[in-house]
């Protein structure tokens, strides 16, 4: 344990002063509230005499202490409200022990406290809560940071720093007033969608994370073993599989709000732990997908941001739709001015390297394909844009384009230059699913770490019959960074994870 600063120490000076008092200063049993701050503030009525009888709870942000009369600041659930507190309003007898050994001398900016009392207005105009009684919650310990407002509005010594933001974000959200903004924005993106999907009569779904096959999506996974029956188990990169082979199952629509874990790199939009929408619908395809996704997300950003059209970071996004629509390899003649949909691998590495792009031997031609699309095009697409009709060699999950060649029934959103959804029309034929987790397998030979690996039992399950079937994968994570205008993935995720820290 670290030593302990001074005001540690008188903190825990007042611990025993409390307990000598008879006052236990973590009381177990319940404290029962029948108003919040916010409430109070919209409806107290001076002429209607209204809010008499309040009971409140909540931390003590800050204390003017005046004799015989002090005042307080009150942060409840729903934001903050003025307290006054006099001697002998809370000491009506002859003790007055409450409030000149309990509230003047043992209490402290943090801690959390019960009242009870009657609302009023002040000389100038303030709506505050004149407190009858006072019972202590619970101990604040450690000193929390002082944030200071002045009467224009500046805030000082603010809990700023970024870093310590996401360590110790219960301190976050304790000082920064609007920093639970973000997580309620969150919280209503996933009902919006829950609340579409649930009434096109889909069926939310729990899959296994822990999974025996790396699969559904190409990326380096997080190993673990499991003891009893020793095995090497993976911490899933997708749940893809085990959704289509609930399709297979005989649903109409499931979906899954998805904790996804992928051992890669981290930046300002990727965690190693994050969060993905998959649903998947049968007798549906990819055209299909994309008028359903426009409309669902158009619904979600007007509920959460009260109009279709955002700002972020500077820039104007609207998504109402329709959205554009950009074959893979037109976009990249269209940057480029270049058609390299028939180069073959040779002549792409070549290629590659003449617009200083980095390769390796690991990387077939699809990889190619993606590094120049990554150089060259993903940074243009602001507005939300299909780019649709990928190569084969990316998408060996997905049914064969009905009419082009060599490309398939895929999908990709970007918006503000990121992806944010992947969907397919979703590959039927257990014989060609078969033939593409080969091509998958001799990728992995050459050392392509993130080639996929055959799933035995969902091509068993495919082989039973899989209808027609569209499914997507959206990343929960960016689009909430979209909608609350965060530009960085941390913000978004209450324990974004972090590098030890430095001793």
């Amino acid at each position: 344990m670290s030593e302990l600063n001074e005001q540690e120490k008188i903190r825990r000076g007042s611990l025993l002063k409390l307990k000598e008092l008879g006052i236990n200063p973590f009381p177990a049993e319940e404290f029962i509230i029948n108003t919040n701050s916010i409430e109070i503030k919209e409806n107290f009525s001076e002429t209607e005499n209204n809010y008499q009888n309040v009971v409140l709870a909540g931390r003590i942000m800050s204390r003017r202490i005046m004799g015989k009369a002090s005042f307080a600041e009150l942060k409840d659930f729903k934001g903050r409200i003025q307290l006054y507190l006099n001697r002998d309003e809370i000491c009506p007898g002859e003790d007055k022990k409450m409030y000149n050994d309990v509230f003047k001398k043992c209490l402290d900016i943090g801690d959390i406290i019960g009242v009870e009392g009657s609302v009023f207005k002040t000389r100038v105009g303030e709506t505050s809560v004149m407190v009858k009684k006072i019972k202590l919650l619970s101990k604040s310990i450690k000193p929390l940071p002082i944030v200071k407002t002045d009467s224009e509005g500046n805030t000082y010594d603010a809990f700023k720093n970024t870093e310590l933001r996401y360590r110790q974000r219960s301190l976050d959200l304790i000082v920064n007033d609007g920093a639970w903004n973000v997580f309620e924005k969150r919280t209503m993106i996933f009902n919006s969608i829950r609340k579409t999907l649930n009434k096109e009569g889909y069926i939310e779904v729990e899959t296994p994370i822990l999974q025996p096959i790396v699969g559904g999506a190409a990326a380096r996974p997080f190993t673990t073993h499991h003891n009893t029956l020793d095995i090497p188990l993976y911490l899933r990169i997708a749940n893809e599989l085990y959704l289509k082979r609930l399709i297979v199952g005989g649903k109409e629509g499931v979906y899954e709000f998805a904790k996804d874990f992928r051992n890669e790199g981290m930046d300002k939009t990727h965690n190693p732990e994050f969060t993905m929408l998959e649903f998947y619908v049968a007798y549906k395809d990819y055209n299909w997908m994309m008028g359903f996704v426009e409309n669902m997300l158009e619904k979600v950003v007007l509920e959460v941001c009260g109009k279709t059209q955002i700002e972020y970071n500077g820039t104007k996004i609207d998504f109402k739709g329709p959205y554009k629509k950009l074959p893979f390899f037109e976009a990249i003649k269209k940057e480029t001015g270049d058609d390299i949909s028939k180069m073959t691998e040779d002549e792409l590495v070549k290629y590659c390297k003449s617009k200083n792009i980095d390769t390796d031997k690991t990387m077939g031609r699809g990889k190619l394909f993606d590094a120049v699309f990554g150089e060259f095009c993903e940074s243009k697409l602001i507005q939300p844009t299909y780019i649709t009709n990928y190569p084969i060699e990316m998408s060996p999950l997905t049914k064969k384009h009905r009419t082009e060649e060599g490309l398939t029934e895929r999908f990709e959103l970007f918006i503000n230059g990121k992806e944010i959804a992947n969907a397919y029309s979703e590959q039927n034929n257990p014989i060609e699913q078969r033939q593409s987790f080969e091509e998958q397998m001799k990728l992995g030979k050459r050392g392509d770490d993130e080639a996929m690996i055959i799933d035995n039992q969902f091509l068993t399950a495919l082989e039973y019959g899989m209808p027609p079937t569209s499914g997507i994968g959206i990343g929960m994570d960016r689009l909430t960074m979209l909608l609350t205008n965060k530009t960085s993935i941390q913000d978004v995720l209450f324990f974004p994870q972090m590098k030890p820290e430095k001793k």
